[in-house]
Protein backbone atom coordinates (compact mmCIF):
# COMPACT_ATOMS: atom_id res chain seq x y z
CA UNK A 1 0.00 0.00 0.00
CA UNK A 2 1.17 3.29 -0.57
CA UNK A 3 1.14 6.20 1.40
CA UNK A 4 0.06 9.82 1.08
CA UNK A 5 0.09 13.14 3.45
CA UNK A 6 -3.43 14.95 3.15
CA UNK A 7 -2.49 18.59 2.18
CA UNK A 8 -5.42 20.05 4.54
CA UNK A 9 -3.29 18.54 7.76
CA UNK A 10 -0.65 21.65 6.99
CA UNK A 11 -3.72 24.15 6.03
CA UNK A 12 -4.44 25.61 9.29
CA UNK A 13 -8.16 25.11 9.54
CA UNK A 14 -7.81 23.85 13.44
CA UNK A 15 -5.65 26.45 14.88
CA UNK A 16 -2.67 24.40 13.49
CA UNK A 17 0.74 25.37 11.55
CA UNK A 18 0.21 26.28 8.35
CA UNK A 19 2.66 25.94 5.43
CA UNK A 20 2.54 26.65 1.78
CA UNK A 21 1.39 24.63 -0.71
CA UNK A 22 4.84 23.69 -2.36
CA UNK A 23 6.98 23.45 1.21
CA UNK A 24 4.28 20.62 2.29
CA UNK A 25 5.38 18.58 -1.25
CA UNK A 26 9.06 18.73 -0.14
CA UNK A 27 7.95 17.63 3.50
CA UNK A 28 5.84 15.03 2.27
CA UNK A 29 9.11 13.43 0.69
CA UNK A 30 11.29 14.51 4.17
CA UNK A 31 8.55 12.57 6.40
CA UNK A 32 8.73 9.48 3.70
CA UNK A 33 5.62 9.69 2.10
CA UNK A 34 4.99 8.02 -1.51
CA UNK A 35 2.39 10.89 -2.17
CA UNK A 36 0.21 13.40 -1.44
CA UNK A 37 -3.32 14.38 -1.39
CA UNK A 38 -4.06 17.86 -2.26
CA UNK A 39 -6.74 19.88 -0.97
CA UNK A 40 -8.32 21.53 -3.95
CA UNK A 41 -8.84 24.65 -2.01
CA UNK A 42 -7.39 27.22 -0.54
CA UNK A 43 -4.77 28.00 1.28
CA UNK A 44 -3.74 24.81 -1.10
CA UNK A 45 -4.74 23.66 -4.60
CA UNK A 46 -7.21 25.90 -5.11
CA UNK A 47 -8.59 26.53 -9.16
CA UNK A 48 -8.52 30.20 -8.71
CA UNK A 49 -4.68 29.80 -8.22
CA UNK A 50 -3.50 26.80 -10.38
CA UNK A 51 -2.81 28.55 -13.58
CA UNK A 52 -0.97 26.79 -16.78
CA UNK A 53 2.29 28.12 -14.77
CA UNK A 54 1.87 27.23 -11.11
CA UNK A 55 0.76 23.61 -12.66
CA UNK A 56 3.49 23.33 -14.19
CA UNK A 57 5.60 24.06 -11.69
CA UNK A 58 4.37 21.87 -8.75
CA UNK A 59 4.10 19.21 -11.19
CA UNK A 60 7.92 19.52 -11.37
CA UNK A 61 8.29 20.16 -7.91
CA UNK A 62 6.31 16.67 -6.90
CA UNK A 63 8.78 14.81 -9.88
CA UNK A 64 12.06 16.64 -8.43
CA UNK A 65 10.72 15.77 -4.87
CA UNK A 66 9.57 11.90 -5.82
CA UNK A 67 5.88 12.39 -4.68
CA UNK A 68 2.81 11.00 -6.45
CA UNK A 69 -0.08 12.89 -7.44
CA UNK A 70 -2.36 10.16 -5.39
CA UNK A 71 -5.44 12.16 -5.20
CA UNK A 72 -7.39 15.74 -5.19
CA UNK A 73 -9.70 16.06 -2.48
CA UNK A 74 -12.61 17.97 -3.76
CA UNK A 75 -15.18 19.80 -1.17
CA UNK A 76 -18.52 19.30 -1.85
CA UNK A 77 -22.34 19.44 -0.54
CA UNK A 78 -24.93 18.71 -2.81
CA UNK A 79 -27.80 19.35 -0.92
CA UNK A 80 -26.29 22.91 -0.26
CA UNK A 81 -28.67 26.05 -0.02
CA UNK A 82 -32.48 24.69 -0.80
CA UNK A 83 -33.75 27.88 0.61
CA UNK A 84 -31.94 29.52 -2.52
CA UNK A 85 -33.28 26.92 -5.01
CA UNK A 86 -33.02 30.14 -7.93
CA UNK A 87 -28.96 29.72 -7.39
CA UNK A 88 -27.44 26.96 -9.37
CA UNK A 89 -25.51 25.64 -6.92
CA UNK A 90 -25.54 21.72 -7.84
CA UNK A 91 -24.27 23.28 -11.26
CA UNK A 92 -21.17 25.18 -9.92
CA UNK A 93 -19.92 22.02 -7.80
CA UNK A 94 -20.34 19.91 -10.82
CA UNK A 95 -18.33 22.37 -12.45
CA UNK A 96 -15.85 22.77 -9.32
CA UNK A 97 -15.58 18.62 -10.16
CA UNK A 98 -14.86 18.65 -13.40
CA UNK A 99 -11.79 21.18 -13.50
CA UNK A 100 -10.57 19.98 -10.46
CA UNK A 101 -10.73 16.09 -12.56
CA UNK A 102 -8.92 18.51 -15.11
CA UNK A 103 -5.88 19.64 -12.36
CA UNK A 104 -5.41 16.17 -11.23
CA UNK A 105 -4.80 14.70 -14.77
CA UNK A 106 -2.33 18.13 -14.67
CA UNK A 107 -0.25 16.68 -11.71
CA UNK A 108 0.01 13.36 -12.87
CA UNK A 109 -2.97 11.87 -10.81
CA UNK A 110 -6.72 10.75 -11.53
CA UNK A 111 -8.43 10.41 -8.60
CA UNK A 112 -10.60 13.37 -7.44
CA UNK A 113 -12.50 12.62 -3.96
CA UNK A 114 -16.00 14.13 -3.09
CA UNK A 115 -18.65 13.92 -0.33
CA UNK A 116 -22.20 13.80 -0.99
CA UNK A 117 -24.54 16.09 1.15
CA UNK A 118 -25.36 17.40 4.20
CA UNK A 119 -29.19 16.54 5.00
CA UNK A 120 -31.21 19.71 4.75
CA UNK A 121 -34.73 20.49 6.30
CA UNK A 122 -36.36 21.28 3.01
CA UNK A 123 -34.88 18.92 1.08
CA UNK A 124 -37.30 15.05 2.21
CA UNK A 125 -34.45 12.34 1.92
CA UNK A 126 -35.69 10.98 -1.36
CA UNK A 127 -35.62 14.33 -2.79
CA UNK A 128 -31.96 14.99 -1.60
CA UNK A 129 -31.09 11.67 -2.24
CA UNK A 130 -32.57 11.59 -6.00
CA UNK A 131 -30.28 15.60 -6.61
CA UNK A 132 -26.87 13.84 -4.92
CA UNK A 133 -27.36 10.92 -6.93
CA UNK A 134 -27.75 13.03 -10.32
CA UNK A 135 -25.52 15.30 -9.68
CA UNK A 136 -22.38 12.82 -8.87
CA UNK A 137 -23.46 10.73 -12.19
CA UNK A 138 -22.61 14.33 -14.01
CA UNK A 139 -19.39 14.31 -12.65
CA UNK A 140 -18.24 11.22 -13.09
CA UNK A 141 -19.01 11.35 -16.51
CA UNK A 142 -17.70 14.71 -16.87
CA UNK A 143 -14.27 13.26 -15.28
CA UNK A 144 -14.36 10.21 -17.41
CA UNK A 145 -14.18 12.84 -20.54
CA UNK A 146 -10.75 14.02 -19.35
CA UNK A 147 -9.40 10.25 -17.78
CA UNK A 148 -10.19 11.03 -13.91
CA UNK A 149 -12.00 8.87 -11.63
CA UNK A 150 -14.37 10.23 -8.62
CA UNK A 151 -14.10 8.51 -5.42
CA UNK A 152 -16.46 9.55 -3.40
CA UNK A 153 -15.95 9.45 0.54
CA UNK A 154 -18.47 8.34 2.78
CA UNK A 155 -18.39 11.57 5.05
CA UNK A 156 -21.57 13.79 4.75
CA UNK A 157 -24.68 12.67 5.82
CA UNK A 158 -26.24 11.46 2.71
CA UNK A 159 -25.02 7.59 2.18
CA UNK A 160 -22.56 7.82 5.75
CA UNK A 161 -23.59 4.41 6.85
CA UNK A 162 -22.37 1.40 4.35
CA UNK A 163 -25.15 0.04 3.48
CA UNK A 164 -26.41 3.03 2.26
CA UNK A 165 -23.31 3.69 0.85
CA UNK A 166 -23.39 0.76 -1.26
CA UNK A 167 -26.38 1.61 -2.64
CA UNK A 168 -25.51 5.28 -3.61
CA UNK A 169 -22.59 4.03 -5.49
CA UNK A 170 -25.07 1.51 -6.97
CA UNK A 171 -27.77 4.33 -7.81
CA UNK A 172 -25.14 6.33 -9.43
CA UNK A 173 -23.42 3.16 -11.81
CA UNK A 174 -20.94 4.73 -13.70
CA UNK A 175 -17.54 2.58 -14.01
CA UNK A 176 -15.06 5.81 -13.01
CA UNK A 177 -17.39 6.64 -9.65
CA UNK A 178 -15.57 4.54 -7.17
CA UNK A 179 -15.10 4.44 -3.44
CA UNK A 180 -13.21 6.37 -0.75
CA UNK A 181 -14.32 4.19 1.96
CA UNK A 182 -12.97 5.53 5.15
CA UNK A 183 -13.22 3.66 8.61
CA UNK A 184 -14.03 6.38 10.83
CA UNK A 185 -17.42 7.44 9.94
CA UNK A 186 -18.75 3.68 10.10
CA UNK A 187 -17.02 3.58 13.51
CA UNK A 188 -18.72 6.66 15.27
CA UNK A 189 -21.89 5.11 13.75
CA UNK A 190 -21.48 1.65 16.01
CA UNK A 191 -21.30 -0.11 12.03
CA UNK A 192 -19.53 -2.83 11.96
CA UNK A 193 -16.51 -1.08 9.26
CA UNK A 194 -14.91 -4.34 9.52
CA UNK A 195 -17.49 -5.99 7.84
CA UNK A 196 -18.13 -3.27 5.46
CA UNK A 197 -14.31 -2.95 4.29
CA UNK A 198 -14.79 -6.31 2.88
CA UNK A 199 -17.82 -5.64 1.12
CA UNK A 200 -17.10 -2.35 -0.40
CA UNK A 201 -13.12 -3.45 -0.73
CA UNK A 202 -13.74 -3.82 -4.58
CA UNK A 203 -15.23 -0.50 -5.31
CA UNK A 204 -12.29 1.19 -3.20
CA UNK A 205 -9.40 3.33 -4.71
CA UNK A 206 -8.70 5.13 -2.16
CA UNK A 207 -8.55 5.53 1.71
CA UNK A 208 -8.24 8.61 4.57
CA UNK A 209 -7.79 7.55 7.86
CA UNK A 210 -6.80 9.66 11.29
CA UNK A 211 -6.81 7.81 14.63
CA UNK A 212 -9.00 9.10 17.58
CA UNK A 213 -10.01 8.65 21.37
CA UNK A 214 -13.29 8.72 22.89
CA UNK A 215 -13.13 11.73 25.59
CA UNK A 216 -16.13 10.88 28.34
CA UNK A 217 -17.94 14.41 28.61
CA UNK A 218 -20.75 15.39 31.40
CA UNK A 219 -22.89 17.85 32.15
CA UNK A 220 -23.69 19.27 35.31
CA UNK A 221 -27.57 19.32 36.73
CA UNK A 222 -27.62 21.00 40.13
CA UNK A 223 -31.37 20.33 40.72
CA UNK A 224 -30.13 16.42 40.60
CA UNK A 225 -26.67 17.45 42.46
CA UNK A 226 -25.53 14.67 39.39
CA UNK A 227 -24.46 14.79 35.82
CA UNK A 228 -26.32 13.93 32.43
CA UNK A 229 -24.01 11.57 29.94
CA UNK A 230 -23.53 13.53 26.83
CA UNK A 231 -21.59 12.20 23.79
CA UNK A 232 -18.18 11.63 24.04
CA UNK A 233 -15.89 14.30 22.05
CA UNK A 234 -13.83 12.42 19.30
CA UNK A 235 -9.98 13.40 19.94
CA UNK A 236 -7.48 13.13 16.86
CA UNK A 237 -4.01 11.22 18.29
CA UNK A 238 -1.12 10.01 17.04
CA UNK A 239 -1.82 6.64 15.03
CA UNK A 240 -2.49 3.27 16.71
CA UNK A 241 -3.43 5.17 19.97
CA UNK A 242 -7.09 5.79 19.21
CA UNK A 243 -10.12 2.87 19.21
CA UNK A 244 -10.06 1.98 15.47
CA UNK A 245 -8.66 -1.01 14.74
CA UNK A 246 -6.96 0.37 11.38
CA UNK A 247 -4.65 -2.92 10.94
CA UNK A 248 -7.73 -5.01 10.73
CA UNK A 249 -9.47 -2.44 8.30
CA UNK A 250 -6.72 -2.22 5.52
CA UNK A 251 -6.07 -5.85 5.83
CA UNK A 252 -9.97 -6.13 5.41
CA UNK A 253 -9.81 -4.00 2.35
CA UNK A 254 -6.44 -5.49 0.63
CA UNK A 255 -7.59 -9.25 1.24
CA UNK A 256 -10.96 -8.46 -0.79
CA UNK A 257 -9.18 -6.35 -3.29
CA UNK A 258 -8.05 -2.65 -2.66
CA UNK A 259 -4.67 -2.18 -4.19
CA UNK A 260 -4.79 1.72 -3.92
CA UNK A 261 -3.19 4.71 -2.03
CA UNK A 262 -3.43 5.41 2.09
CA UNK A 263 -3.90 9.23 2.93
CA UNK A 264 -3.01 10.24 6.42
CA UNK A 265 -5.25 13.66 7.98
CA UNK A 266 -4.75 15.67 10.67
CA UNK A 267 -8.31 17.30 9.98
CA UNK A 268 -9.66 17.95 13.86
CA UNK A 269 -7.78 19.47 17.12
CA UNK A 270 -4.62 17.41 17.87
CA UNK A 271 -4.29 15.89 21.66
CA UNK A 272 -0.87 17.24 22.13
CA UNK A 273 -1.21 21.07 20.52
CA UNK A 274 -0.77 22.54 17.05
CA UNK A 275 2.81 23.09 16.34
CA UNK A 276 4.53 22.56 13.31
CA UNK A 277 6.79 20.14 15.83
CA UNK A 278 3.54 18.31 16.55
CA UNK A 279 1.75 17.84 13.07
CA UNK A 280 5.59 16.41 12.10
CA UNK A 281 5.57 13.84 14.82
CA UNK A 282 2.01 12.86 14.15
CA UNK A 283 2.95 12.43 10.65
CA UNK A 284 5.91 10.64 10.92
CA UNK A 285 4.15 8.49 13.38
CA UNK A 286 1.58 7.59 10.88
CA UNK A 287 4.46 6.15 8.34
CA UNK A 288 6.11 4.23 10.76
CA UNK A 289 2.68 2.40 11.35
CA UNK A 290 2.58 1.54 7.89
CA UNK A 291 5.66 0.29 7.55
CA UNK A 292 4.60 -2.10 10.93
CA UNK A 293 1.29 -2.80 8.94
CA UNK A 294 3.01 -4.24 6.01
CA UNK A 295 5.74 -5.82 8.00
CA UNK A 296 2.14 -8.18 9.77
Amino acid sequence: MKTALHSISYSGSWGQAKLPLEEIVQRASTLGYDGIMLAGKRPHASLLDMTPEVRSELRSRMTDAKIEMSCLAGYTNFTADAEHAEVPHREMQIHYVTELSRLAVDLGGTIVRIFTGYEHPLLPYSKAWDLTVSAVKECARRAADVGAVIAVQNHHDLAAHSDAFLMFLKAVDESNCRAAFDAWSPALQSDDYLTAAKKLAPLTVHTTIADYVRVPRFRYQPELVNYRRDEDYIQAVPMGEGFLDYRGFLKALCDHGFDGCVAYEMCSPLRDGNSLEVLDQYARTFVEFMKQTAAG
